[in-house]
């Protein structure tokens, strides 16, 4: 094999309780690693990127990079995504972009995990972390149909156990271990064997394209499935069901994608936001009232009754909804 070639490559999604993690697997992954490895942390757009980077390379002998848009990919090399940007890869190559949030998460660990099991197929092994909600599932999903391996953190040891076992539901893993575990695991994988090339499906292509050109159109859209009568939560446009893949998903023109989950709570969201604001109408309508001087006190006193009542019970259904999250 000529010195940078690459035959193995390995995405890393984490979330929270995701830097611990992430540090504790590449502290397993030797100089002599046969594999480009690539991780997406889901933090916030302004966390300071170089200081986790900093933090990973105390734990391995690997170099960890910040990779810039268009830049190659080398095998035994950590890539970490920058902060606000999507890691997508290519043929040989990575792409930084601030494309459309997935799941309302830029980096985004799904998209990620698609474009490499575009580019690369059988060659790829998903390892989903710690972590919240269901991050990750779909984008392992791509990789498992693709002929990709998929590896995840047994949840009894991760902090946050939502996102492998929401894997676990929905996808036959290769592997459920332990960190510890994970390194030894994927060397001798490596030593004993090589990847075929497989074939990767085409609404994983199409996916993979759509997060890369930061653009999509109502023809793709309706490759991906039926329209639906329900909107975007981020921008408004229309939505399509994504009907194949093992995750109930839903994707916009714009290219936001969102999993039944996520849409379903950003929807309790838009709901609660908007009785908070005919809760706000009402205590000003309430308010003006008593400030009107003209009108006959026994009027006021019924009208301001009146409202405070439907301030309550808007009130209450906000608490219930809060209950039933």
């Amino acid at each position: 094999m000529l010195k940078n070639e690459v035959r193995n490559i390995i995405t890393i999604g984490a979330s929270a309780g995701g830097i611990a993690a992430v540090s504790k697997l590449v502290a397993g992954f030797k100089k002599n690693f046969d594999a480009a490895v690539f991780i997406v942390i889901h933090i916030s757009r302004n966390s300071l990127t170089e200081i986790i980077l900093g933090q990973i390379q105390k734990q391995t002998e690997l170099k960890c990079i910040l990779p810039v848009d268009g830049e190659e990919i080398q095998n035994g090399r950590v890539y970490l995504a920058p902060a606000d940007q999507h890691m997508m890869l290519g043929k040989g190559k990575i792409s930084v972009k601030r494309g459309a949030f997935d799941n309302h998460w830029r980096p985004s660990i799904d998209v990620l995990f698609r474009s490499a099991a575009a580019a690369y197929n059988s060659c790829v092994t998903g390892i989903i972390l710690t972590g919240l909600l269901d991050d990750g599932t779909s984008g392992m999903s791509a990789i498992k149909r693709s002929g990709g391996k998929c590896m995840v953190q047994d949840p009894k040891e991760a902090e946050f156990p939502d996102m492998p076992e929401s894997v676990l539901k929905s996808i036959v893993v290769d592997y459920k271990v332990s960190i510890n575990e994970m390194g030894y695991i994927l060397s001798d994988l490596f030593s004993r064997s090589t990847c075929a090339a497989g074939e990767v499906p085409e609404d994983v292509k199409l996916e993979a394209e759509i997060s890369l050109r930061m653009s999509s159109n109502v023809e793709d859209l309706e490759k991906l499935g039926p329209v639906t009568s329900m909107t975007c939560p981020d921008c408004g446009g229309i939505l399509v069901k994504v009907e194949s893949d093992q995750i109930s998903r839903y994707r916009c023109y714009t290219g936001h994608s969102f999993t039944e989950r996520i849409l379903e709570l950003e929807q309790v969201k838009g709901l609660e936001e908007s009785i908070w604001i005919a809760v706000r109408m009402m205590e000003e309508r309430k308010n003006l009232l008593k400030s009107i001087v003209v009108l006959h006190e026994e009027t006021r006193t019924e009208r301001i009754a009146q409202i405070s009542i439907h301030i309550d019970r808007l009130k209450k259904i906000l608490i219930d909804l809060e209950k039933n999250r």
